[in-house]
Formats: C-alpha cells, structure tokens, sequence
C-alpha cells in the first residue's frame, strides 16, 4: 500500500464502515466517531482493530487520549469539576482542526474531549506514525 494520507483516509473509513455497519461512501472524514457515527468504545476497539490489521500500525484509545490530552496533566487541562480549561482548550484547537471552541454550546468536559476526534483525526494519527516509523 503507498503511504499517502488519502490512502490512510480510505483504510479508516473502510475500518469505521465495517465496524458500524455503514456504506464506505456514508462515512465522511469529517464525521465524529462517537458522536455523529455513534460509536461507543467498544466499537472504537474494533475501529482500531481493523485498522492495524489493515495497515499494519497499531493505534491505541491510549494514542488517542495521549494526542487530545498532549500530555497536559489532568489538572492544568481541567478545572475541578472536570470542565476543559483555557489551557485545555489552546491544546485541542492544535491538534484538532475542526475544533473551534466559539462554536461550543456549553462547556466541554473531559468526557465530551473524545467525542471532538474525526475520521480524519485518526487517518492523520495513523499517517503520523507510518512518517514516524519511516524515520526510525
């Protein structure tokens, strides 16, 4: 397989269609997986399953989690009742490109972050390591 983004694009939303039972062409790259898709983690296990055996490279919901939070401890990222903070916030509109917190209703808490990741998250993630294993 080249390793092109489009080409990691197309295996996630393989991996995502088979995985919730939908056509390929009904899974955009923009779509939230739990959200608009409506995964729930055990299907983001299977998601990432298909992904590796497809591909190769294992991405884990650690990975995810580890890209979301960059590393911030829990504390800086959020306040006490588990609401993403300023600082919180600035990390996501890095490493999310969709995310626009001008656009958010209410405040985002800790257990709404996941909800934000997109296909196309996950196809750049996996892109990210694929560049990461060719350079070591």
């Amino acid at each position: 397989m080249s390793e092109t983004a489009v080409d990691y694009l197309a295996v996630v939303r393989e991996a995502v269609a088979e995985a919730l039972g939908f056509e390929v062409d009904e899974v955009t790259a923009e779509a939230t997986l739990l959200g608009e898709l409506g995964a729930e983690s055990i299907d983001l296990l299977d998601i990432l399953f298909r992904v590796a055996r497809t591909s190769g490279m294992k991405i884990t919901v650690s990975d995810i989690g580890d890209l979301l939070q960059g590393g911030i401890p829990d504390e800086e990222f959020g306040d006490e009742n588990e609401v993403v903070n300023d600082t919180g916030l600035s990390h996501l509109e890095k490493v999310l490109p969709q995310f626009d917190r001008s656009r958010l209703a209410e405040p985002l808490t800790a257990d709404g972050v996941l909800a934000l990741f997109t296909v196309r998250n996950l196809a750049d993630l996996l892109s990210e390591r694929a560049g990461a294993l060719r350079a070591a």
